[in-house]
């Protein structure tokens, strides 16, 4: 073979090598983290934060807030490959966070939870400095999807309560420690679901299921949705609010749309409490008794699978 053939058959074989390299490197390559933290505050000690935002999003559509339970720490699910698979699925940042509360006599009571005297500002604030450190502008306003367990959701519930223009929905998650009882029209007009578990103690479901029945009874666009095998654990709770999430996402962001929509309570399916079963809500009246509100048929019947102990149905 000529030499000059042998050196561009080399050549050529070496480029296709150096791009499958090159190719596979960026397949596996790992986004990158970031760190951020607070200074103590007036209702907490400590306010810690992380970032990940899937590779090849340039723009995220919302973020997820991952709440921990009571003084935990929660910045390592940012990493969870569950979490992470569904971020990028959904263009979505995830930032889990830490909080803890200074050290006072009644311990079972969160005091950070009560986000608007110190934990809602510090988070707000730690998404703006995430937004430039990430080269992700978006975040500093980017709207909101709250998940937690405990008083993770505690906090979700009194964020709602506190700035419910930033949440597109929300889960309240077998806490027993709330600051607010009825909350705003707009605090309502967020999509919510309030997780309950059959063999949790009975305070926090009966708060739960409270705070659910006075602001359902005002119009709030939630669901309470119990688990009865279930105690203080998150269960099954993870799998429904991903469907949840998810659904509630394309109705309130649309492609294209930079700007939260409202969803009209007609347009959902009222679910009954009593007999675990759904229904269009359409023009008809809403009973005068606590029903769940569900945003589409998705939800519901993954609701309904919850509510009867089977599994989900196939997506």
């Amino acid at each position: 073979m000529d030499p000059r053939s042998s050196r561009r058959v080399f050549i050529s074989a070496l480029i296709v090598v150096l791009g499958f390299s090159m190719a596979l490197t960026g397949q596996t390559q790992k986004s990158p983290i970031f760190d951020e933290a607070a200074a103590s505050g007036a209702n907490y000690d400590k306010a810690e934060f992380r970032l990940w935002v899937p590779n090849g999003v340039d723009v995220v559509k919302a973020a997820v807030i991952l709440v921990p339970g009571s003084n935990g720490d929660g910045r390592s699910m940012a990493e969870d490959a569950e979490w992470q698979a569904f971020a990028t699925k959904n263009k979505l940042a995830l930032v889990g966070c830490r909080f803890t509360d200074k050290p006072h006599d009644q311990n079972f009571i969160e005091e950070y939870v009560n986000v608007s005297h110190g934990t809602g500002p510090a988070l707000l604030n730690a998404l703006t400095s995430l937004a430039a450190r990430s080269k992700h502008p978006e975040l500093a306003e980017a709207p909101l999807l709250l998940w937690g367990m405990s008083a993770g959701g505690e906090f979700n519930y009194e964020f709602v309560a506190w700035k419910p223009e930033r949440v597109i929905a929300f889960v309240v998650n077998k806490g027993g420690i709330y600051y607010t009882a009825l909350t705003s029209q707009a605090a309502r007009n967020v999509p919510g679901m309030l997780f309950v578990g059959g063999k949790d103690l009975e305070f926090r479901t009966n708060t739960i299921a409270g705070l659910f029945a006075v602001n359902r009874r005002a119009g709030a666009l939630w669901a309470l949705a119990e688990e009865p095998g279930a105690a203080h654990v998150v269960g099954r709770s993870l799998e429904v609010s991903k469907v949840f999430f998810e659904d509630v996402l394309a109705l309130r962001l649309p492609q294209a749309s930079t700007k939260l929509q409202p969803i009209p309570e007609k347009d959902g399916f009222i679910g009954d409490l009593k007999a675990r079963t759904f229904r269009p809500i359409g023009d008809g009246a809403v009973p005068n008794y606590p029903t769940a509100w569900l945003p589409t048929e998705r939800v519901a019947r993954a609701w309904r699978a919850m509510m009867n102990e089977r599994p989900l149905e196939a997506q």
